[in-house]
């Protein structure tokens, strides 16, 4: 065992020697002498203490240098057979190699491991993605990219010059209007095309136009990136000019991804056609620039009356502002927005070298003044059919129109999408060839603008533009059909240009006119009954009558026919603001105010105000069962071919009770017999109505109906002020009667379905409400009552200004209160409210016999059919 040891420690100090000298083989030897002195030096104190301790590890170790030491003498025949035997491929090393790293680092083998196996099935979830997407999309995607090329394969120079006529036309099927746009006339080459404009486009709308290849990777990154900051909501837009010109041209205005994925594929098939000065002149001559001109052209005439090339820069940059949002950016009716992105732009070519300092200077400072030049249509029909042909345009390709909102952020959002979908869509009318069918009667149209205009002839003051200072609006809507069929938006007068339509661009605040809308049709729908007792009284934080009158225990009905303040106030705070404004926001109302809930909203107090389409539509919806129909006139829309594109079908719901819009359209027959519209009953057919005249009567309303037809009327300034004279049964009742007088003649007498009855019994020796107070008293304009005066008060009619903090009455009538030719009935006024029927008329069974009480069934079947049929 000594000996052993004894050569291992030989062998360990001279193992580099020893190699040398004895060794056949080189490598072997170096390996073996490396091996050997490792092992001897790294154990040698170990080995030695253990020789005495441990005998067992002694002649193990002696028995290792043994063989070992046969290890180096036997260099000659371990090569001779390692020469024999076949070297490891490289995939037997790695896989040693592999075990080895196991051995060594078992936690980063496993960690290595399992990102494989992770990143294996990602992988496999990313094919199985793609083969779902190409399953569900792959086929769709590819087609739209042989579209694509179809497209522009098949496009010419006229496509980019040619445009259809759109024309529209009325009930009877005449045609009213034409809708074409101006490009083919105004059409410029390129070398036509001021260098100015071709910058002030490239500045504003593609910086990169002459680099990218129809599609600005960067630019839809930047999107995509705020589009997920945004969570979903479209903040930025990336389309390149000839991305604008591909979905112009050749696409609808659905906004989906599959548009935009076309759009992309024939933006890069336009790019291979045609080079980019092509793109330029074709865009330049095919985009929007609002009220109907295409082109630059086209707008420079329209808007300046001049050529594009004898424009300034200012007036350049003042036109390139525009077809960044038509709408938005119209110079006629958001001048300011236009001038602010003309500074924009003109701000963007200085800093990128296209002019000046000085010429940027010069053109911040011009002042734009335009120069309209004089366009034929834009009357109230067709601003209105324009209007709304746009929006069920807008619907068909899938825009749903919102009137609540979570948040500011959520409108402002909803009105950038709107704005750009209504002005992509309104572009279409001019070039698509559309046929547009109407329920504009035009008879009846000339007929209402006839009264509008006659009413108010004695009002000759103008504004600086020449516009009548005092103006009305009016809508009549066909209760068959709930389409409209007359729409009158100002008074007619000679002009350049679109005319404001009052009749559903402007709102104003609507007076007691709201009440039946808010107030009283919901509160019977709760129980209440129209003979119920109520008790018109003062009271604390509460409105005051106008004349500061309240008559004590009356009947509902009563309430309404004198359209007392204080009961609606204290019935709308009943069922709360929020409950009574529902109604309305339900009915599509569009300019509800978070600051509208408060009881002032009962009495027609709001921050926006309402339109005359809403009031008719709203209206016709009490006539019509408390069934609502969307109001509008366009019947169907189809192509030049005839296929139809648009339907016109639409979603009718019910926003009142069936019984408690019958109460209330009987309630407001004695509006019109006993109340503040009396005498302006149809002659020989039952009619309903509510007046209504705001503080300082600055505002006046007449909304009324018959079976056949519902007309809402307003009266007064663009600039609010106060008319001498106005009330709701004066102008706007004026207004109301004269055109429904003339367009029920020949019509059958209708009547109104009755009711159900849902009031208590009354026990027996109940006292009964003693109204003969009432009898003897005029029924006084703002809601009191004022004693009868000697003076002639044949032509006075009761109105209903709504006073919130009270006020004195003014009863003295204007010389040119226009009521003179209202036939007065004379109806009287009975006690408790109810009705009776007129002298006249045979009873029909659908009115109470003895004016007390309405009946639970009627006498016998009028065939009153279309009007909800009688009662089950």
């Amino acid at each position: 065992m000594n000996s052993s040891v004894q050569r291992t420690r030989q062998q360990s100090g001279s193992g580099r020697s020893y190699m040398s000298t004895t060794g056949k083989s080189t490598t072997s030897r170096s390996t073996t002498g490396r091996t050997t002195g490792r092992t001897t030096s790294g154990t040698t104190n170990r080995t030695t203490n253990s020789r005495t301790t441990n005998p067992s590890s002694n002649m193990r170790a002696a028995s290792e240098s043994r063989t070992s030491a046969g290890s180096n003498t036997g260099n000659g025949q371990s090569n001779q057979s390692n020469a024999k035997k076949p070297q490891k491929s490289k995939k037997q090393l790695k896989r040693e190699k592999a075990i080895r790293f196991k051995k060594q680092h078992p936690v980063r083998y496993h960690l290595k491991l399992g990102l494989k196996i992770m990143f294996l099935v990602m992988l496999i979830v990313a094919l199985v993605l793609i083969l779902l997407f190409y399953n569900k999309y792959g086929k769709k995607i590819l087609r739209m990219q042989a579209e694509a090329k179809k497209f522009v394969s098949e496009s010419t120079l006229d496509t980019f010059r040619a445009s259809e006529t759109s024309l529209v036309y009325d009930v009877e099927g005449d045609v009213i209007s034409e809708l074409k746009g101006e490009k083919d006339v105004y059409y410029l080459d390129y070398q036509d095309i001021p260098q100015e404009v071709i910058d002030a486009f490239i500045t504003i709308e593609d910086k990169n136009f002459l680099k990218h290849k129809g599609v600005d990777l960067k630019a839809n990154l930047r999107a995509v990136l705020v589009l997920i900051k945004n969570r979903g909501k479209i903040k930025q837009g990336a389309s390149t000019i000839t991305q604008q010109l591909s979905r112009n041209i050749f696409l609808t205005h659905t906004v989906s991804w599959d548009r935009k994925i076309e759009e992309i594929f024939i933006a890069t098939e336009l790019e291979k056609k045609y080079e980019k000065w092509q793109i330029l002149e074709f865009y330049i001559n095919n985009i929007y620039f609002a009220n109907g001109y295409y082109g630059i052209q086209a707008a420079s005439e329209g808007y300046f009356s001049k050529e594009v090339k004898d424009l300034t820069l200012s007036e350049i940059a003042f036109l390139c502002a525009i077809p960044n949002n038509p709408t938005v950016f119209d110079p006629i009716d958001n001048y300011d927005n236009t001038i602010s992105r003309r500074n924009k732009i003109i701000k963007q070519m200085w800093e990128d070298g296209k002019i000046s300092q000085e010429e940027y200077q010069e053109a911040y400072d011009q002042e734009i003044t335009l120069k309209l030049k004089k366009i034929k249509k834009k009357d109230y029909v067709e601003t209105y059919v324009n209007y709304c042909a746009t929006r069920a345009i807008m619907q068909a390709n899938g825009f749903v129109f919102r009137y609540e909102f979570e948040s500011e952020e959520d409108e402002e959002d909803y009105n950038e999408r709107y704005n750009n979908m209504y002005s992509d869509c309104q572009q279409s009318l001019y070039r698509e060839g559309y046929r547009i069918y109407t329920s504009i009667n035009m008879d009846q149209q000339k007929l209402l603008q006839n009264s509008v205009d006659e009413a108010l002839e004695k009002f000759t003051e103008v504004t600086e533009d020449g516009v009548y200072k005092l103006q009305g609006s009016a809508v009549c809507i066909d209760n068959q059909t709930g389409y409209v069929t007359a729409i009158v938006g100002g008074r007619k007068q000679k002009s350049n240009g679109y005319t404001l339509n009052r009749a559903f661009q402007s709102y104003r605040q609507p007076g007691s006119s709201i009440k039946p809308l808010i107030v009283y049709t919901p509160i019977l729908e709760n129980g209440h009954y129209p003979e119920e007792t109520v008790v018109d009284e003062k009271f604390k934080d509460g409105p005051s009558n106008s004349n500061g009158v309240y008559s004590g225990k009356i009947t509902l009905r009563k309430a309404v026919e004198q359209s007392k303040n204080t009961i609606a106030w204290k019935l709308f705070e009943e069922i709360t603001p929020k409950v009574g404004l529902r109604y309305l926001k339900r009915m599509n109302f569009a300019k509800i105010d978070k600051n509208d809930y408060y009881p002032a909203a009962s009495l027609g107090g709001f921050t926006n105000g309402v339109s005359a389409v809403e009031m008719a539509s709203a209206y016709a919806t009490i006539e019509n069962d408390g069934i609502y129909r969307e109001p509008t006139c366009i019947v169907k829309i189809t192509d030049a071919e005839g296929a139809v594109i648009i339907s016109g079908e639409r979603s009718d719901y019910q926003v009142y009770d069936k019984n408690a819009a019958r109460m209330m359209t009987n309630i407001l027959t004695g509006v019109v017999k006993y109340g503040t519209g009396k005498g302006l009953s149809i002659p020989n057919m039952d009619t309903a109505g509510k007046t209504g005249t705001t503080n300082e009567k600055k505002d006046g309303w007449f909304v009324g109906y018959t079976p056949y037809y519902t007309t809402s009327v307003w009266v007064g300034y663009d600039m609010p002020k106060k008319l001498d004279g106005l009330m709701g049964s004066t102008y706007p009742g004026q207004i109301w009667y004269d055109y429904m007088t003339q367009i029920h003649e020949g019509l059958e007498k209708a009547t109104f379905p009755a009711y159900k009855d849902t009031s208590p019994k009354k026990e027996e020796g109940e006292a009964q409400i003693d109204n003969s107070e009432v009898e003897d008293e005029i029924i006084d304009d703002q809601g009191g009552m004022v004693e009868e005066e000697e003076t002639d008060t044949q032509h006075q009619t009761p109105d209903d200004s709504d006073v919130i903090h009270g006020g004195e009455q003014d009863t003295t009538p204007e010389d040119d209160s226009g009521n003179t030719d209202i036939p007065e009935e004379d109806d009287g006024v009975v006690d408790d409210g109810g009705e009776e029927p007129l002298p006249d008329e045979e009873d029909d069974g659908l009115v109470p016999d003895d004016g007390d009480n309405p009946v639970d069934e009627p006498e016998e079947d009028t065939g009153n059919t279309e009007n909800g049929g009688q009662v089950p």
